[in-house]
């Protein structure tokens, strides 16, 4: 005798506990399904909050590395600067997983007091509203309004080279170095890769840094592209842009790499690893969508604008999904968003699509890079009459308080309506700020309304102001 739930999740993940906790709350009976020993998902255990722990790590070695200039002193090292300072990374790590740990023993917490049951083990759907679970918990569940599948992602390899998962590495593998190598060399420069890249080069290793397009973080502003580069030059990271890997043989002690640089010419080095950062691709193995019929896309589950799939009573969010042509963003605050809607409507509570130009970006390497809206060449190609205003953080006060300067701010707007269409940026707490761009994009804010915005002095907060100012050719400060 199956089990009867009103709602029944496939995975623990951002997207996946969001939505069993928000349709809880609105009075449905649910079940989540999850495999691992861990709720959360890969943000919380393999992504997002491990990898930005260790992010900060990297940036308390960096001011500390720069004790003389803050008057700071170690004991014998007095006014030595801190120059022989090192990071341990079983230290490192430890904290890490603490940090992760205690976030998961709160989910644990919030479904136990909204009454959602976690089944423990693996799903595989079967058919009218039915989920079995083996591996684990073995039972049947039945789903009497619908099924949700939030299965997530996983780190997938690049053509031709062969992940072995200790030598060629994901980042599942990256996060659990207990040791800095003395060199690294990462495959892909979006989020994930320059991430990495950043935090590897804090700690000490000689990071080169690997990517097919012309330019890092390519999904960004092109502006904040160059900054990056600028920036990951000067901290001695090797930038290879429009670079295609064409080998990579690992051995007991590392990686021999072999590639084509955008000018044509080979590239031969030996690294301790080579980290793979060049995509995710959807977790549906074993899950049954041939058996019940999903339509698929490159494996994605395909979805409508309320995450309803072609299957009636199965609805699919997350990194799991595509939206068709558009390109859906591999992000948790996404996958939470798309929970929350996807409860709603299951409830019976009126919801909305989310519109998708309005998702905030946040690369928390340094600097930082944080984006939400229509970078200027999208709006050019969208037919707006665009012009545009930037700002450095350089010249604030705060963030010469802060020792943080590099970094620039740049809004993009419709000449037309003065409506702002993106905001784009480049330092300082920029993954921070980057709330305020999203929403002054939600209420279709004008640069106008920006700029008689009173920002706080001193801030880095300033620098969203002077940029709109900047729009109109008059920031204050620059």
């Amino acid at each position: 005798m199956a089990e009867a739930y009103d709602v029944v999740v496939i995975g623990a993940g951002t997207g996946g506990y969001v939505a069993a906790i928000r349709a809880a709350q609105l009075g449905l009976k649910v079940a989540v399904v999850e495999k691992q020993k861990a709720l959360g998902g890969t943000c919380l255990l393999w992504g997002c909050i491990p990898t930005k722990a260790l992010l900060e790590h990297a940036h308390a070695l960096k001011v500390i590395r720069s004790a003389k200039e803050w008057g700071v002193s170690f004991g014998s090292v007095e006014g030595a600067g801190a120059s022989g300072l090192g990071i341990d990374m079983v230290q490192v790590q430890a904290r890490k997983d603490r940090i992760v740990a205690g976030l998961a023993r709160g989910v644990e917490f919030l479904f136990k007091k909204h009454k959602v049951d976690w089944i423990k083990g693996t799903a595989r759907l079967t058919g009218q509203g039915r989920v079995e679970v083996h591996d684990g918990d073995r039972q049947t569940l039945k789903a009497t309004r619908e099924i949700i599948v939030a299965t997530g992602s996983a780190a997938r390899g690049a053509p031709g080279i062969v992940l072995d998962r200790r030598r060629i590495i994901t980042s599942d593998e990256a996060i659990g170095l207990r040791e800095v190598p003395k060199s690294l060399a990462v495959l892909g420069s979006g989020a994930v890769g320059v991430e990495f890249a950043s935090m590897f080069s804090r700690f000490g290793s000689q990071v080169t840094l690997f990517e097919l397009l012309p330019r890092l973080v390519p999904a960004e502003d092109e502006q904040v592209s160059a900054e990056l580069e600028r920036s990951f030059r000067k901290q001695g990271v090797t930038c290879h842009t429009g670079a295609r890997v064409t080998s990579a043989v690992a051995s007991s002690d590392g990686v021999d790499v072999r590639a084509t640089l955008a000018d044509g010419q080979t590239a031969l080095l030996r690294v301790e690893y080579l980290l793979v950062a060049t995509g995710r691709g959807p977790v549906t193995e074993n899950l049954g969508v041939d058996e019940v019929g999903l339509a698929l896309d490159k494996g994605f589950i395909t979805v409508d604008e309320l995450y309803r799939t072609n299957v009636p009573g199965v609805s699919a969010i997350g990194d799991v999904i595509t939206r068709g042509s558009a390109p859906h963003p591999q992000l948790a605050h996404v996958s939470s968003a798309e929970g929350v809607v996807a409860a709603e409507r299951i409830a019976g509570t009126p919801t909305r699509p989310i519109n998708y130009d309005q998702v905030p970006g946040c690369t928390y390497c340094d600097p930082e890079i944080g984006s939400v809206g229509l970078t200027e060449h999208e709006a050019r190609q969208r037919g707006y009459d665009v012009h545009v205003g930037t700002f450095p953080f350089g010249v604030l006060g705060r963030a010469k308080i802060a020792g943080d300067t590099e970094g620039l701010v740049k809004i993009v707007a419709d000449k037309k309506y003065d409506e702002v269409l993106g905001v784009h940026m480049i330092g300082p707490r920029a993954t921070e700020l980057v709330a305020e761009a999203t929403l002054a994009l939600r209420l279709e804010s004008t640069v106008e309304e920006l700029i008689r915005t009173i920002h706080a002095h001193p801030t880095m907060a300033e620098a969203v102001g002077e940029a709109a100012r900047a729009v109109y050719g008059s920031p204050i400060h620059a």
